[in-house]
């Protein structure tokens, strides 16, 4: 979060150093002043600090940015047939009185020393419902008044609603299937 904030700043300061540049260029060519060089430094300075920032967000995601200081148990346990995995969803509220809340889905491994892997994130709607179709399908029902149900190979495949997960160079490698919005 500090992150996005400190992007909207460089990229408000960029703004407003890229309207002065404009006016700068403008006279010089005018009176036929020199060109200002730092200014236009400084910008392209601005821009490429924001673009960093933003391919950071975008392609170095991983689930560990989950902010956890508030969250709540949702559905789960929920073996699997074969009591090889765990299911626990959790939520995340966000945005205060006006905001809303995210949930995630956290799968259990107990035959890889309890190793845990999320495999599902989304807004959260009126019922989250866990359900095992088999020993290895998960139905992650996540309904009214919109429709964020999934059904996922918890080996194999994700979801996260906004395609971070999907998008991320880092998460590649931890899935063969990713779903989103």
């Amino acid at each position: 979060m500090i992150l996005i904030l400190l992007g909207l700043l460089i990229s408000f300061v960029t703004g407003i150093i890229f309207l002065i540049l404009s006016v700068k260029i403008v006279i010089s060519f005018i009176k036929k002043k020199p060109f200002p060089k730092k200014l236009l430094l400084a910008m392209l300075f601005g821009v490429v600090l924001v673009s960093s920032i933003y391919v950071y967000k975008v392609y170095f995601f991983t689930f560990d940015d989950i902010d956890k200081e508030f969250i709540q148990n949702g559905p789960g346990p929920d073996l699997s047939p074969t009591e090889e995995y765990t299911a626990n969803a959790y939520y995340e509220p966000y945005g205060g009185a006006a905001g809303g809340v995210n949930v995630w889905v956290e799968i259990t491994k107990h035959h890889e020393n309890d190793s845990k892997k999320i495999i599902y994130y989304s807004d959260a709607n009126d019922n989250i419902l866990l359900d095992w179709v088999d020993e290895k399908t998960l139905l992650i029902t996540n309904a009214a008044p919109y429709n964020n149900s999934m059904k996922l190979d918890v080996e194999t495949e994700i979801y996260h609603d906004r395609g971070l997960a999907c998008r991320s160079w880092l998460m590649k490698d931890e899935y063969e299937t990713c779903y989103q919005e």
